[in-house]
């Protein structure tokens, strides 16, 4: 490419031999000025796309101007490693970063801002109330990047990007990456974006070829238990595993509940200081497992990661991308266990949909010879096993007791938050018998012939039902309602034997073949669709035609040209709509939906979410609105947007007033007017910011030898003081002090005792 020694340096100082294929295609294209959205799967090195040419453009530190270059991240991990990476690569540039993340001192990236780095790496929330308290004009920055784009847009963070994009100049160059973007454009129009260059590898094979998946159909109150069985059994002891939970409840719940294995856990409310130690024991491997929420899914690059385990399924296919892209990445291998509950069964045939490959689920009958991808059962006498340690670990600790009832208190409610299923996978369940489920390899293997026999017995016990109905069980022949089955079985014999003969093949085919017949192969499904249709409309046309005329239209279907035939939905529907930012649906879909002007709730969610918008105030006596912000005090930006008030607290002027900073205006620094110079030192030896002086120049203020009146004496009283201690004053003085005391008691009245009353408090 043609790189600058210094970046070049630093890049084969990381180790950096051969480039991978996102880095050839968008390193070239960045590098020539242009707007780029770039798509590859995780650990296919997208961090390096972006800071190389970024080095290569900003060359050296500047003294003139202000920050050249922003990087966005959803999370502050995220943000944290985009430093770290930042320092390593760009070690002989000499570029200065500053780092603006939530949960730290506002102070401390002040001073940062002050010290006028090159680059700004930070998370949106916190940048823009900098920015608004310190009136930053971030006019001098021409290179900007989301980070995990699609996370950035579609996280709630509308009004903090809307109001730092309006800060930041037209002329920029903007770069999106992400492991998963849609091909519609659309839905990054804020970020400001001009004949971008759309660059998507690895649409096919969004996984690493490398990485293993295992799914266990499981009861939602057994997972406790075959998590602790992975952890414990699976799980090699030297391996290192994040577990993925749906709530800050569930992880606490777990690292108590986790006996026996040495475990921490992160979250968004966790304090940062915390956050920042139980991630740095993980990555040094003083813990095995980290319990985790969706805060680490996206971008945390972890070297020596083994095992992923969803321990709640999450709702959206991109998201399982997400975490289970920690590992397997760059050629190293892993193994992704999920565990699927009842509720969850439908979202495992959305993310197959979405990946384009078949579900397989595990045969009762025989062995499977590949393990990876296969949908199976637990054994019951594992989970037994583990019930029985928790129940013994619950039974004698109370906070475990609490801990549990707030967990599935928080379970409830983020069920009242999950996405819902598409109709296509919710139906496909239930079409699915899991009674014909059979054990997942990864734990027959582990069994004998034996007990496998058990388990069966067992099984076949859970499904039996019965052939005799209520009304027949104990009844005699002389029993009127026995006698009415009995005639109602005779005369639909036929419809039962016809139901009997269905079941009978679906298992057939079930012991055959591990595919579920209710998902398709990817290349039958249009096929599918097409025999669906054609039957539907031609049972509908059969009544109104003539038969003659029906068969010639039949005809003309299946004679129809491949080369223009345009199919009423894309191949990569599936695809796409898991991709999208905003959910179910394309971008004008969403858009769409949002314009409908509902003027009468007929149905029953309408109706109730008119009743929620107001609620009664017994304290003003009136209806106010339920979210509270309703008399939130709001304040005006430059760019003319309304925020909310606490964004303005004025800590940037009380950090000026402790440490003495004189006024620095963003305008200046963009303007003529260098901002070079010495540095003043304020307390704690803060680097502050250079005060300006009247003769300006290229090389920044130069120190006046001449002295005023004022600085003159000053310096005197400093000199004498410093000679004063130097000499003993201070232990003269205290001697003085003394004697005189000593003279005040003797000549009290003629005698020497202490006095009381008024004479002792005048002494």
């Amino acid at each position: 490419v043609g790189l600058s020694y210094p970046v070049f340096k630093g890049v084969m100082k990381k180790g950096y031999k051969v480039p991978t294929p996102i880095q050839r295609r968008t390193i070239p294209v960045i590098l020539d000025g242009k707007d780029m959205v770039a798509m590859a799967r995780t650990g296919s090195g997208k961090t390096a796309c972006f800071l190389i040419p970024m080095f290569e453009k900003l060359k050296a530190h500047s003294a003139q101007t202000g920050a050249r270059a922003l990087i966005l991240s959803p999370t502050r991990e995220l943000a944290l490693q985009t430093m770290k990476f930042t320092k390593e690569l760009g070690k002989f540039t000499g570029l200065k970063t500053a780092l603006i993340l939530g949960g730290e001192r506002m102070e401390d990236q002040f001073a940062a801002l002050h010290e006028n780095p090159d680059i700004i790496i930070g998370t949106p929330g916190r940048l823009m109330h900098v920015a608004v308290e310190m009136n930053l004009k971030l006019h001098s920055v021409e290179y900007v990047v989301f980070d995990e784009a699609d996370r950035l847009f579609e996280m709630g963070f509308a009004e903090q990007l809307q109001e730092i994009i309006a800060r930041l100049p037209e002329s920029r160059q903007t770069l999106l990456f992400s492991a998963t973007l849609p091909k519609l454009l659309v839905e990054f129009a804020r970020a400001g974006l001009t004949e971008p260059v759309l660059i998507r590898l690895d649409v096919e094979t969004k996984l690493s070829e490398q990485l293993k998946l295992a799914f266990f159909h499981v009861r939602a109150d057994d997972k406790p238990a075959v998590l602790l069985h992975l952890l414990r059994s699976v799980v090699r002891p030297q391996d290192q595993t994040v577990v993925f939970v749906a709530t800050k409840h569930h992880a606490e719940y777990l690292k108590e509940a986790t006996q026996g294995v040495n475990c921490t856990h992160i979250y968004s409310s966790l304090d940062q200081a915390a956050r920042k130690i139980n991630i740095a024991k993980f990555v040094h491997g003083q813990c095995a497992v980290l319990i985790v929420t969706d805060v680490a899914a996206r971008g945390i690059d972890i070297p020596m990661l083994d095992n992923v385990v969803n321990y709640s399924f999450p709702a959206k296919p991109k998201l399982f991308l997400h975490r289970v892209g920690r590992v397997a990445r760059a050629g190293r291998s892993g193994i992704a266990y999920s565990l699927v509950a009842s509720d969850e069964t439908p979202y495992v045939f959305d993310l197959h949909l979405f990946l384009g490959r078949s579900l397989t689920l595990a045969s009762p009958h025989e062995k499977p010879s590949d393990r990876d991808g296969v949908f199976g059962r637990v054994p019951q006498s594992v989970i037994d096993d583990e019930e029985c340690l928790l129940f013994t670990d619950h039974e004698s600790s109370l906070d475990l007791q609490s801990l549990r009832r707030v967990s599935e208190n928080a379970h409830k409610q983020y069920l009242k938050s999950r996405p819902g299923p598409s109709p296509e996978s919710v139906k496909r369940v239930k079409e699915l018998d899991f009674s014909l489920l059979g054990i997942h390899p990864l734990f027959s293997s582990c069994f004998g012939e034996d007990e496998l026999e058990r388990l069966k017995f067992v099984d076949n016990i859970k499904t039996y039902r019965s052939k005799a109905t209520i009304f027949e069980i104990n009844a005699t022949n002389k029993t009127l309602a026995s006698d009415v089955m009995r005639a109602k079985r005779s005369r639909d014999r036929s419809l039962i034997d016809k139901y009997q003969r269905g079941q009978q093949e679906r298992r057939a085919g079930a012991a055959l073949g591990g595919q579920d017949p209710a998902v398709p192969a990817p290349e039958e499904e249009e096929a599918n669709l097409q025999e669906v249709f054609s039957a539907v409309v031609g049972r509908k046309r059969k009544q109104h035609q003539v038969g003659e005329g029906v068969r010639k239209k039949q005809r003309y279907e299946v004679q129809r040209d491949e080369e223009f035939y345009i199919p009423y939905r894309p191949k990569d529907l599936e695809s796409e709509r898991g991709l999208s930012i905003g959910g179910e649906g394309s971008a004008f879909e969403q858009q769409a939906s949002g314009a409908v002007l509902d003027l009468l709730g007929d149905e029953t969610h309408n109706m109730s979410k008119t009743k929620q918008l107001l609620k009664w105030d017994r304290k003003k006596k009136r209806f106010v609105g339920k979210t509270g912000q309703e008399d939130k005090k709001k304040i005006c930006t430059e760019s003319g947007r309304y925020i909310n008030g606490s964004y303005k607290n004025n800590p940037y002027e009380k950090w000026k007033k402790k440490y003495k900073v004189e006024e620095w205006d963003s305008e200046e620094e963009a303007g003529s007017e260098p901002r070079g110079g010495k540095h003043r030192r304020g307390r704690g030896g803060r680097r502050l910011a250079p005060s300006p002086g009247k003769h300006g120049s290229q090389q920044g203020k130069v120190h006046s030898e001449l002295k005023s009146k004022q600085q003159i004496l000053k310096q005197r009283k400093r000199v004498a003081k410093q000679n004063f201690l130097q000499k003993g004053g201070l232990k003269r003085l205290k001697g003085k002090n003394r004697q005189r005391v000593q003279e005040l008691r003797r000549t009290a009245f003629g005698r020497g005792a202490a006095k009381k009353g008024k004479m002792r408090k005048r002494m």
